[in-house]
């Protein structure tokens, strides 16, 4: 269209205008979002548990893990957490306070806080202030539990118990770990346990995450006894 005697756009070119310019903000902004929202999912995968935990215990878990993942400071929370079992399990006042339903919600988020703050990483102390305002600071125990899993889980670490009729020997520990290593995936570490059971005659018992192999005496012998003749 012509200009009008003024030497303005009509109205319409205007409107034409604008929009043209809007689409190309839009455009522009839209592009920029896209790399945003790539970069933002990208971030949340690398903070993501690595295992698939469902529960009351692992909602607590996995949130607290993921705000360690992004503070860098997973290990530390960790330690702190098992410290505070550790300390439930010891002191009897610590473990009454933890589990006492008589204190009141407020006062115990504020006592809690008193207790660690400054003393303990800002996921620690965030995580306890929400189970005392919750109601949960009697789940700690199971809570604990659950984020060392997720953590033996980053680390790659599979648990292994060994069941033996006599206490193992440092040889035999290390070649049962080795066979146990050769058998699991590349990348992963074997976290052995030996447990000392008379009543299995000989031979082991071998647990490998929720694998069962029963190698023992007593287990042939059952085996024996219930083949027909």
């Amino acid at each position: 269209q012509r200009p009008s005697v003024d030497g303005s756009l009509p109205t319409s070119a205007i409107h034409r205008s604008m929009l043209s310019n809007l689409t190309r903000t839009i455009s522009r902004r839209g592009v920029a979002t896209t790399t945003q929202l790539r970069a933002g999912l990208a971030t949340d995968a690398a903070h993501k548990p690595p295992l698939d935990l469902h529960g009351l215990h692992a909602r607590y878990a996995n949130a607290t893990y993921i705000a360690a993942s992004k503070a860098g400071a997973l290990d530390a929370v960790e330690g702190e957490l098992l410290a505070l079992q550790e300390t439930a399990a010891k002191s009897a006042t610590f473990a009454d306070f933890l589990n006492n339903p008589l204190i009141g919600r407020d006062q115990k988020s504020a006592q809690v806080e008193d207790m660690l703050k400054g003393k303990t990483s800002q996921t620690t102390l965030n995580l306890m202030t929400t189970l005392a305002g919750n109601a949960r600071l009697n789940e700690l125990n199971k809570i604990v539990g659950a984020y060392v899993e997720l953590m033996k889980a980053n680390r790659g670490e599979i648990e292994a118990v060994i069941i033996s009729a006599d206490p193992l020997s440092k040889s035999q520990q290390d070649q049962v770990s080795k066979a146990m290593t050769s058998q699991i995936e590349k990348g992963k570490k074997v976290v052995l346990t030996t447990k000392v059971d008379p009543s299995i005659l000989g031979g082991l018992q071998i647990q490998i995450g929720d694998q069962f192999l029963d190698l023992s005496v007593a287990s042939k012998i059952d085996t024996i006894s219930r083949t027909p003749v």
